[in-house]
């Protein structure tokens, strides 16, 4: 009888350590396989995003407005844009 039982116990002993190994392998790929899912959704999240426009500088910026509005204001001295036009033009331009 001491062997049958000494039989039980070892097998209860190997299958429990199996268990616990299958388990912590089971864990550690999933955790790998959801830091590899994370990088690819990151990595298509980056590969759809649009470029983003190139800042302009502000001074640039102001120097295209005073441009625009000294071409408005020599067409309106030639008398091609009048008055109303002038101003609704300038409204436009300075936004």
């Amino acid at each position: 009888m001491p062997g049958l039982l000494r039989g039980a116990a070892r097998t209860a002993v190997v299958a429990g350590t199996a268990t616990a190994v299958s388990n912590r392998v089971s864990r550690r790929q999933a955790g790998r396989w959801a830091e590899q899912d994370a990088q690819q959704q990151a990595a298509y999240q980056q590969a759809e995003a649009p470029p983003r426009p190139a800042a302009q500088p502000e001074g640039d910026d102001m120097n295209d407005k005073i441009g625009q509005l000294k071409q408005l204001a020599d067409l309106k001295a030639q008398g091609v844009l009048s008055e109303e036009e002038f101003e609704a033009q300038k409204r436009r331009v300075l936004g």
